[in-house]
């Protein structure tokens, strides 16, 4: 907190709106959940709380948070559900970083499935990112190193986008309300993978003339998506294409005709015209144009049952189990969440295997009980 005050943004937030505790994290998600984090959560919404109170149109509310960092994410959990339960009709968007595949704390696994089984309740969209995708961007793509500003300037960059339009005028303004609307076909289906363009080093910046099909095939390029699982294995229910940067919007509406065509195999068929576009007219900084893809695709559940096999390894054996309950958990929550996680899983593959004459056969089962 003093190198964030003593720093270049130390002044860009109000002294009275830094709010901490004085112990370390101790990787305890029931540390943030329940017990040092029940301490703090009262001071933490009388801030949010004045903050929305000067907002002039309050659609919802962002935030970070590390779904394996313990009491970080046990505190983003708990303040997630507190603001669900006072501001009930806002919508609750998370930038959520799950575990890498090479996972650095023995008890992430823990952590973050509980913290999903809290972000299927609580949140309306879930962003999934992963420190090892993020990592892989920055060496292997933008030669630039994995440190955590150049990390942190990747997902700034894609909530910048994510909410451009409410800042600047567009030709197809989107909001967070339109975004989970169109994305989230099923209450728990609203977890999400991000793919941004363009992602070039910053040497070869200057030798390259980027077009509108350039920008929307990159959007999807699986190399450019920033969570450890592959489009490729799953299909998208839905997408949505954020386009920034003066383009024509007839050549932006072709290029995702083109792309739905062309890889309509990865797309479900029974949830037609599934990519929504929304075009802002101002780009970012040093760019003339750039896109962020946003998509709701069952090869997500691949990083679900990363986090489920990891648990079951520990939580079978009761492992480590004794350093949440002596916060006060209970063996049953942790069941509980297992279960949970499961069925989401369950239900992305369900209905990537759906088809047009199931949904259809669903239709006409539904109006004969009736």
């Amino acid at each position: 907190m003093s190198s964030i005050r003593a720093g270049s943004l130390g002044r860009f937030y109000r002294p009275d709106n830094y709010v901490h505790g004085q112990t370390g994290a101790g990787n305890n998600w029931a540390k943030g959940h329940y017990t040092e984090g029940a301490e703090l959560i009262d001071s933490v919404l009388d801030v949010v709380r004045k903050e929305a109170e000067n907002c002039d149109c309050l659609q919802g509310f962002q935030m970070t948070h590390s779904l394996g960092g313990g009491t970080g994410s046990g505190m983003g959990t708990l303040l997630l559900a507190k603001l669900r339960e006072e501001f009930p009709d806002r919508i609750m968007c998370t930038y959520s970083v799950m575990p890498s595949p090479k996972a650095d704390t023995v008890v992430e696994p823990y952590n973050s499935v509980l913290s999903v089984h809290q972000l299927l309740e609580s949140a309306d969209s879930v962003i999934c990112l992963d420190n090892e995708a993020l990592y892989d961007l920055c060496y292997r793509t933008l030669k630039i190193e994995g440190s955590y500003t150049n990390i942190n300037n990747l997902i700034s960059r894609v909530m910048s986008d994510v909410t451009c339009s409410l800042r600047f005028p567009g030709q197809l303004n989107s909001d967070l309300r339109k975004l989970a609307v169109n994305l989230v076909p099923f209450p728990r289906l609203h977890f999400f993978m991000v793919g941004s363009a363009p992602l070039t080093a910053k040497s070869s910046r200057e030798f390259t003339s980027l077009t509108v099909p350039e920008l929307a095939a990159q959007m999807f390029e699986p190399r450019n998506v920033m969570a450890a699982c592959d489009p490729r294995r799953g299909k998208y229910l839905t997408a949505s294409c954020l386009f920034r940067g003066k383009l024509p919007a007839r050549e932006v509406d072709e290029q995702m005709m083109l792309i739905s065509n062309k890889n309509s195999a990865f797309f479900v068929e029974w949830i037609p015209n599934n990519i929504k576009t929304s075009m802002c007219d101002v780009a970012p900084g040093g760019l003339n144009m750039s896109g962020t893809m946003i998509g709701n695709s069952t090869a997500i559940q691949d990083v679900f049952k990363r986090l489920g096999d990891m648990f079951t390894a520990m939580f079978k054996r009761k492992a480590f189990m004794h350093w949440y309950t002596s916060e006060g958990m209970d063996e049953m929550e942790f069941t509980e969440a297992e279960s949970n996680m499961k069925d989401l899983m369950v239900e992305y593959q369900q209905y990537q295997e759906a088809s047009i004459e199931e949904a259809e056969s669903g239709a006409d089962e539904v109006e004969a009980d009736e």
